[in-house]
């Protein structure tokens, strides 16, 4: 298992081929990666504040929960932080287990995790000014079914 948490862009396709190349018992890898979303066109980039080191333990921490609860054979969570342009790799999952099901949820859980209880502060700036993101309904939602 790893968790990433930096400042640097990844190469999705060399990060889900180093996995996929070190994972042993598994028959299903599935990946996901969030990006720097801009719905209306007014976004010039996003700040990511993070507490390092309490926000690796916090994510650590969910990471070996879903190695746990789904069998997963490996995880790995990269997440950035600092300024990103819109349309940027802000974050990925990858989720490894023998059958498929078992990578998706966990994938998700991961997913709704980080969304809305890892220890990450965002702020969208725009020719406006710039404004901190305020947790959604939609992602406390999406977390309780777990």
């Amino acid at each position: 298992m790893r968790v990433a948490v930096q400042s640097e862009p990844f190469d999705l396709g060399a990060e889900v081929s180093a996995f996929t190349a070190t994972v042993r018992g598994a028959g299903a890898v599935v990946s996901f990666t969030g990006l720097v979303r801009d719905e209306d066109g007014s976004l010039s980039g996003m700040e990511i504040e993070h507490y390092p080191g309490m926000t690796e333990k916090a994510i650590s921490g969910i990471a070996e929960e879903a190695v746990r609860r789904w069998s997963l054979a490996d995880a790995l969570v990269i997440h950035r932080y600092g300024k990103l342009s819109p349309g940027e790799a802000i974050m990925m999952v990858a989720t490894a287990a023998p059958h498929r099901g078992d990578a998706f949820a966990a994938a998700e859980f991961l997913m709704d995790y980080l969304k809305s209880r890892a220890p990450f502060w965002k702020k969208e700036l725009s020719a406006d000014g710039a404004s901190w993101v305020a947790a959604k309904d939609a992602d406390e939602d999406a977390l309780k079914r777990w």
